[in-house]
Protein backbone atom coordinates (compact mmCIF):
# COMPACT_ATOMS: atom_id res chain seq x y z
CA UNK A 1 0.00 0.00 0.00
CA UNK A 2 2.90 2.36 0.70
CA UNK A 3 4.62 1.68 -2.60
CA UNK A 4 1.84 1.84 -5.17
CA UNK A 5 3.07 2.80 -8.63
CA UNK A 6 1.17 4.46 -11.44
CA UNK A 7 1.21 3.72 -15.14
CA UNK A 8 2.44 7.26 -15.66
CA UNK A 9 5.94 7.77 -17.01
CA UNK A 10 6.22 10.96 -15.01
CA UNK A 11 4.49 10.58 -11.65
CA UNK A 12 5.81 8.01 -9.19
CA UNK A 13 2.74 7.52 -7.00
CA UNK A 14 -0.33 9.27 -8.36
CA UNK A 15 -1.22 11.59 -11.20
CA UNK A 16 -3.05 13.70 -8.63
CA UNK A 17 0.38 14.94 -7.57
CA UNK A 18 0.13 17.34 -10.49
CA UNK A 19 -1.93 19.47 -8.07
CA UNK A 20 0.82 20.07 -5.45
CA UNK A 21 3.36 20.44 -8.25
CA UNK A 22 1.33 23.20 -9.88
CA UNK A 23 0.73 24.70 -6.46
CA UNK A 24 4.49 24.95 -5.95
CA UNK A 25 4.91 26.63 -9.34
CA UNK A 26 2.14 29.07 -8.46
CA UNK A 27 3.83 29.76 -5.12
CA UNK A 28 7.12 30.65 -6.80
CA UNK A 29 5.30 32.85 -9.32
CA UNK A 30 3.56 34.60 -6.43
CA UNK A 31 6.93 35.18 -4.72
CA UNK A 32 8.24 36.82 -7.87
CA UNK A 33 5.12 38.95 -8.26
CA UNK A 34 5.53 40.27 -4.73
CA UNK A 35 8.78 41.90 -5.83
CA UNK A 36 8.12 42.95 -9.43
CA UNK A 37 4.69 44.39 -8.66
CA UNK A 38 5.65 46.19 -5.45
CA UNK A 39 6.22 49.63 -6.98
CA UNK A 40 2.78 49.74 -8.60
CA UNK A 41 0.77 48.55 -5.56
CA UNK A 42 -0.55 50.61 -2.67
CA UNK A 43 1.27 49.80 0.57
CA UNK A 44 -1.85 48.41 2.23
CA UNK A 45 -2.17 45.81 -0.52
CA UNK A 46 1.47 44.80 -0.14
CA UNK A 47 0.88 44.37 3.59
CA UNK A 48 -2.09 42.12 2.83
CA UNK A 49 -0.09 40.15 0.27
CA UNK A 50 2.75 39.91 2.76
CA UNK A 51 0.40 38.17 5.19
CA UNK A 52 -0.65 35.80 2.41
CA UNK A 53 3.04 35.21 1.66
CA UNK A 54 3.68 34.31 5.31
CA UNK A 55 0.82 31.81 5.34
CA UNK A 56 1.97 30.40 1.98
CA UNK A 57 5.38 29.55 3.43
CA UNK A 58 3.84 27.41 6.16
CA UNK A 59 1.32 25.97 3.67
CA UNK A 60 4.09 24.90 1.31
CA UNK A 61 6.47 23.58 3.97
CA UNK A 62 3.80 21.49 5.69
CA UNK A 63 1.92 20.47 2.56
CA UNK A 64 3.67 20.43 -0.81
CA UNK A 65 7.26 20.26 0.43
CA UNK A 66 6.50 17.84 3.26
CA UNK A 67 4.69 15.32 1.08
CA UNK A 68 7.47 15.55 -1.50
CA UNK A 69 9.94 14.37 1.17
CA UNK A 70 8.03 11.17 1.90
CA UNK A 71 6.68 10.38 -1.55
CA UNK A 72 8.79 12.15 -4.21
CA UNK A 73 6.40 13.13 -6.95
CA UNK A 74 8.31 12.06 -10.05
CA UNK A 75 9.79 8.86 -11.45
CA UNK A 76 12.74 10.49 -13.27
CA UNK A 77 15.34 11.46 -10.71
CA UNK A 78 16.25 14.64 -12.58
CA UNK A 79 12.67 15.89 -12.26
CA UNK A 80 12.76 15.38 -8.50
CA UNK A 81 16.06 17.28 -8.39
CA UNK A 82 14.57 20.10 -10.45
CA UNK A 83 11.48 20.27 -8.26
CA UNK A 84 13.71 20.34 -5.19
CA UNK A 85 15.42 23.42 -6.62
CA UNK A 86 12.08 25.06 -7.31
CA UNK A 87 10.87 24.35 -3.79
CA UNK A 88 14.09 25.67 -2.25
CA UNK A 89 13.47 29.04 -3.86
CA UNK A 90 9.74 29.04 -3.10
CA UNK A 91 10.03 28.22 0.62
CA UNK A 92 13.33 30.04 1.13
CA UNK A 93 15.32 27.08 2.44
CA UNK A 94 17.16 24.10 0.98
CA UNK A 95 14.67 21.31 0.31
CA UNK A 96 17.47 18.77 0.75
CA UNK A 97 18.42 20.18 4.16
CA UNK A 98 14.75 20.21 5.12
CA UNK A 99 14.54 16.57 4.05
CA UNK A 100 17.33 15.58 6.44
CA UNK A 101 15.97 17.61 9.37
CA UNK A 102 12.49 16.22 8.82
CA UNK A 103 13.60 12.59 8.56
CA UNK A 104 15.44 13.05 11.84
CA UNK A 105 12.13 14.34 13.20
CA UNK A 106 10.60 11.00 12.23
CA UNK A 107 13.44 9.14 13.93
CA UNK A 108 12.72 10.83 17.25
CA UNK A 109 9.02 11.64 16.79
CA UNK A 110 9.13 14.66 19.10
CA UNK A 111 10.86 12.62 21.79
CA UNK A 112 11.50 13.73 25.35
CA UNK A 113 14.94 14.73 26.56
CA UNK A 114 17.31 11.93 27.52
CA UNK A 115 19.51 11.89 30.62
CA UNK A 116 21.89 14.34 28.96
CA UNK A 117 19.04 16.73 28.17
CA UNK A 118 19.20 16.00 24.44
CA UNK A 119 16.61 14.77 21.95
CA UNK A 120 17.00 12.73 18.78
CA UNK A 121 14.46 14.96 17.06
CA UNK A 122 15.86 18.46 16.58
CA UNK A 123 12.30 19.71 16.11
CA UNK A 124 10.94 18.11 19.28
CA UNK A 125 8.70 20.37 21.37
CA UNK A 126 10.57 18.93 24.38
CA UNK A 127 14.07 19.81 23.13
CA UNK A 128 14.15 23.24 24.78
CA UNK A 129 11.60 22.52 27.47
CA UNK A 130 12.31 22.28 31.17
CA UNK A 131 11.52 19.68 33.84
CA UNK A 132 10.35 17.17 31.26
CA UNK A 133 7.71 19.53 29.87
CA UNK A 134 7.26 20.84 26.32
CA UNK A 135 8.62 24.28 25.57
CA UNK A 136 6.06 27.08 25.62
CA UNK A 137 4.29 27.73 22.36
CA UNK A 138 5.73 31.26 22.34
CA UNK A 139 9.34 30.14 22.51
CA UNK A 140 8.89 27.33 20.02
CA UNK A 141 7.05 29.53 17.53
CA UNK A 142 9.32 32.57 17.55
CA UNK A 143 12.73 31.06 18.33
CA UNK A 144 12.81 27.89 16.21
CA UNK A 145 13.79 29.90 13.13
CA UNK A 146 17.11 30.85 14.75
CA UNK A 147 18.00 27.37 16.00
CA UNK A 148 18.81 25.54 12.76
CA UNK A 149 22.57 25.31 12.34
CA UNK A 150 23.24 24.86 8.63
CA UNK A 151 26.82 23.83 9.32
CA UNK A 152 25.68 20.96 11.54
CA UNK A 153 23.05 19.89 9.02
CA UNK A 154 25.54 19.95 6.15
CA UNK A 155 28.10 17.98 8.15
CA UNK A 156 25.54 15.35 9.15
CA UNK A 157 24.39 14.84 5.56
CA UNK A 158 28.00 14.68 4.32
CA UNK A 159 28.69 11.71 6.60
CA UNK A 160 26.13 9.63 4.71
CA UNK A 161 25.46 11.28 1.33
CA UNK A 162 28.15 13.62 0.15
CA UNK A 163 26.41 14.49 -3.12
CA UNK A 164 23.17 15.36 -1.32
CA UNK A 165 25.13 17.60 1.05
CA UNK A 166 26.62 19.50 -1.90
CA UNK A 167 23.24 19.63 -3.63
CA UNK A 168 21.68 21.08 -0.49
CA UNK A 169 24.39 23.73 -0.38
CA UNK A 170 23.72 24.52 -4.03
CA UNK A 171 20.00 24.90 -3.27
CA UNK A 172 20.80 27.28 -0.44
CA UNK A 173 23.07 29.37 -2.62
CA UNK A 174 20.44 29.40 -5.35
CA UNK A 175 17.94 30.89 -2.92
CA UNK A 176 20.52 33.44 -1.79
CA UNK A 177 21.08 34.36 -5.45
CA UNK A 178 17.31 34.76 -5.85
CA UNK A 179 17.22 37.10 -2.86
CA UNK A 180 20.19 39.05 -4.21
CA UNK A 181 18.41 39.44 -7.55
CA UNK A 182 15.30 40.65 -5.71
CA UNK A 183 17.33 43.27 -3.87
CA UNK A 184 19.00 44.33 -7.12
CA UNK A 185 15.62 44.70 -8.82
CA UNK A 186 13.90 46.57 -5.99
CA UNK A 187 15.69 46.67 -2.66
CA UNK A 188 12.77 48.36 -0.93
CA UNK A 189 10.41 45.56 -1.98
CA UNK A 190 12.83 42.84 -0.91
CA UNK A 191 13.42 44.49 2.45
CA UNK A 192 9.70 45.02 2.94
CA UNK A 193 8.96 41.29 2.77
CA UNK A 194 11.78 40.10 5.07
CA UNK A 195 9.61 40.30 8.23
CA UNK A 196 6.86 38.35 6.46
CA UNK A 197 9.41 35.67 5.55
CA UNK A 198 10.32 35.32 9.21
CA UNK A 199 6.65 35.33 10.22
CA UNK A 200 5.94 32.57 7.70
CA UNK A 201 8.58 30.37 9.31
CA UNK A 202 7.07 31.17 12.70
CA UNK A 203 3.69 30.00 11.41
CA UNK A 204 5.29 26.77 10.25
CA UNK A 205 6.74 26.24 13.74
CA UNK A 206 3.35 27.04 15.28
CA UNK A 207 1.85 24.41 13.01
CA UNK A 208 4.46 21.89 14.12
CA UNK A 209 3.92 22.64 17.78
CA UNK A 210 0.28 21.67 17.76
CA UNK A 211 0.99 18.64 15.59
CA UNK A 212 2.59 17.17 18.72
CA UNK A 213 1.25 18.92 21.82
CA UNK A 214 -0.63 16.29 23.87
CA UNK A 215 0.66 13.50 21.64
CA UNK A 216 2.33 10.54 23.34
CA UNK A 217 6.03 10.12 22.43
CA UNK A 218 5.98 6.60 23.88
CA UNK A 219 3.19 5.15 21.72
CA UNK A 220 3.84 4.88 17.98
CA UNK A 221 0.21 5.20 16.97
CA UNK A 222 -0.12 8.33 19.12
CA UNK A 223 3.11 10.09 18.09
CA UNK A 224 1.17 12.86 16.35
CA UNK A 225 -2.00 14.91 16.80
CA UNK A 226 -4.59 14.74 14.03
CA UNK A 227 -7.18 17.16 12.71
CA UNK A 228 -9.92 15.84 10.42
CA UNK A 229 -11.15 19.26 9.36
CA UNK A 230 -12.06 18.66 5.72
CA UNK A 231 -11.20 22.12 4.41
CA UNK A 232 -7.83 22.07 6.17
CA UNK A 233 -6.92 18.69 4.76
CA UNK A 234 -8.05 19.71 1.29
CA UNK A 235 -6.01 22.90 1.30
CA UNK A 236 -2.98 21.52 3.16
CA UNK A 237 -2.78 18.25 1.18
CA UNK A 238 -3.73 15.92 4.02
CA UNK A 239 -1.48 17.46 6.67
CA UNK A 240 -4.22 17.08 9.26
CA UNK A 241 -3.74 13.32 9.41
CA UNK A 242 -0.61 13.74 11.46
CA UNK A 243 -0.99 10.83 13.85
CA UNK A 244 -1.60 8.56 10.88
CA UNK A 245 1.36 10.09 9.07
CA UNK A 246 3.80 9.43 11.90
CA UNK A 247 2.51 5.89 12.17
CA UNK A 248 2.89 5.28 8.42
CA UNK A 249 5.09 8.11 7.07
CA UNK A 250 5.61 6.61 3.61
CA UNK A 251 1.93 6.39 2.81
CA UNK A 252 0.80 8.69 0.01
CA UNK A 253 -1.07 11.75 1.27
CA UNK A 254 -4.28 10.80 -0.57
CA UNK A 255 -4.45 7.47 1.31
CA UNK A 256 -4.65 8.79 4.84
CA UNK A 257 -8.45 9.19 5.09
CA UNK A 258 -8.88 5.53 4.16
CA UNK A 259 -6.08 4.49 6.50
CA UNK A 260 -7.68 6.43 9.34
CA UNK A 261 -10.91 4.50 8.88
CA UNK A 262 -8.98 1.25 9.14
CA UNK A 263 -7.26 2.08 12.43
CA UNK A 264 -9.58 4.58 14.16
CA UNK A 265 -10.82 2.12 16.78
CA UNK A 266 -7.27 1.22 17.73
CA UNK A 267 -6.38 4.91 17.77
CA UNK A 268 -9.17 5.52 20.26
CA UNK A 269 -7.86 2.69 22.45
CA UNK A 270 -4.35 4.16 22.65
CA UNK A 271 -5.62 7.71 23.17
CA UNK A 272 -4.66 9.49 19.97
CA UNK A 273 -5.26 13.20 20.53
CA UNK A 274 -7.32 15.00 17.89
CA UNK A 275 -8.33 18.63 17.47
CA UNK A 276 -11.13 20.24 15.51
CA UNK A 277 -9.13 23.18 14.16
CA UNK A 278 -6.18 23.21 11.80
CA UNK A 279 -2.89 22.69 13.63
CA UNK A 280 -1.81 26.33 13.37
CA UNK A 281 -4.95 27.31 15.28
CA UNK A 282 -4.46 24.62 17.90
CA UNK A 283 -4.47 27.28 20.62
CA UNK A 284 -8.15 27.84 19.76
CA UNK A 285 -9.09 24.17 19.69
CA UNK A 286 -11.61 23.28 22.36
CA UNK A 287 -9.85 19.94 22.76
CA UNK A 288 -6.71 21.77 23.96
CA UNK A 289 -8.40 24.46 26.01
CA UNK A 290 -7.28 24.25 29.61
CA UNK A 291 -6.07 20.73 29.01
CA UNK A 292 -3.05 19.44 30.87
CA UNK A 293 -0.79 17.21 28.84
CA UNK A 294 -1.79 13.65 29.62
CA UNK A 295 1.86 12.64 29.68
CA UNK A 296 3.75 15.61 31.15
CA UNK A 297 1.35 17.51 33.37
CA UNK A 298 1.80 20.50 31.10
CA UNK A 299 -0.89 23.15 31.03
CA UNK A 300 -1.65 24.36 27.52
CA UNK A 301 -2.62 27.74 28.83
CA UNK A 302 0.57 28.15 30.87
Amino acid sequence: MNHEQTASRIFAHSRIDIIPVLAAVAHLAFDIYLIVGFATRPIWLSVLLGCVYAVSISWNINGVSHNFIHTPYFKPRWMNRAFSLLESIAIGFSQTYYNWIHMRHHTGNSDRQDEQGDTIDWLSIYRHGKNGKPESVWGYTFLSFFRDNMGDVHKAITEHRQFDAQWGKFELWLFIAFVAAAFAYDWQAALFFVPFYYFGNCLSSLNGYYEHLNANPDVAMAWGVSSYNKFYNWLWFGNGYHAEHHYRPRLHWTKYPQFHQQIKLKQKEVGVHTISTCHALGFLAKENRGMASAHEGYSVGA
